[in-house]
C-alpha cells in the first residue's frame, strides 16, 4: 500500500502523528499554491486546506493519490475564497482572472489613470530619454544591451538613465503625485537615486 495512504489510514484511526507527517510533507506545496495567487492569505488558506482534509479524511477512498486529493481540497478552498472576494457566488472562475476578481472597479480605474499619467509624462520627455526608459524598464534591456542600442558605454547609459528618471519624476511631481508602483518603471521613481550623476 502507498505510504501516504497508510499514513492517512492511521490518521483516520486516530494517530495524530501520522496526520502531522502528512501535513508536514505537503505543507510547502500547498502554501506555494496559495502564495502565487493570494499571497497575503496563504497561511490562512493553507490552514483551511489541512483543516478541511482533517474533517473529511474518512471520506477519502484512495481512488487518487493523497497529494491529488489534497490539491483538490486546496482548489475548493481557493475558489470559495475568490467568490467571497468577488462578493458574488456566481463568478465564473473558468473565465475570470485573479486580477479581475481581486481588484475592485475603483482600483482598476485608478491603475488605468496612473498608467495614463505615466505615459503622458513620458511623452513630455525628449524622445531619447523616453525610449531609453521604455527599453530598460518595459523591455528589460540591460546596460550592455542599451549601450549597444545607443552606441555608447554602459557607464554613460547609467548616467543617462539617472537623468531620464529624474526628468520623468519631475514631470510627474509637477502634475501631482507619483503613480502607484505597478510596474518596474513606476516603482523605480519611488526609489532614491543612488547613482552618481558624474557625466
Amino acid at each position: 500500500m502507498d505510504d501516504e495512504l497508510s499514513l492517512l489510514e492511521r490518521w483516520t484511526a486516530g494517530e495524530s502523528l501520522a496526520g502531522e507527517q502528512l501535513c508536514t510533507r505537503h505543507h510547502g506545496g500547498i502554501y506555494r499554491f496559495f502564495e502565487y495567487k493570494i499571497s497575503d492569505e496563504a497561511d490562512d488558506l493553507t490552514q483551511q486546506t489541512f483543516l478541511a482534509c482533517l474533517t473529511s479524511r474518512a471520506r477519502f477512498r484512495g481512488a487518487s493519490s493523497f497529494r491529488t486529493y489534497l490539491f483538490a481540497i486546496a482548489k475548493n478552498v481557493l475558489y470559495s475564497r475568490l467568490r467571497q472576494r468577488a462578493k458574488r457566488v456566481e463568478v465564473d472562475l473558468e473565465a475570470s482572472s485573479l486580477e479581475e476578481i481581486m481588484t475592485s472597479p475603483s482600483e482598476r480605474l485608478g491603475r488605468l489613470r496612473d498608467a495614463a499619467r505615466l505615459r503622458a509624462a513620458l511623452r513630455q520627455l525628449p524622445v531619447g530619454q523616453q525610449v531609453l526608459l521604455e527599453f530598460h524598464y518595459w523591455h528589460d534591456l540591460d546596460m550592455a544591451g542599451l549601450a549597444e542600442v545607443f552606441e555608447t558605454t554602459p557607464g554613460a547609459i547609467r548616467v543617462r538613465l539617472l537623468r531620464a528618471r529624474r526628468a520623468l519624476r519631475d514631470k510627474l511631481d509637477a502634475a501631482g503625485e507619483l503613480p502607484a508602483p505597478d510596474d518596474r518603471l513606476a516603482s523605480s521613481l519611488r526609489e532614491p537615486d543612488l547613482d552618481q550623476d558624474d557625466g
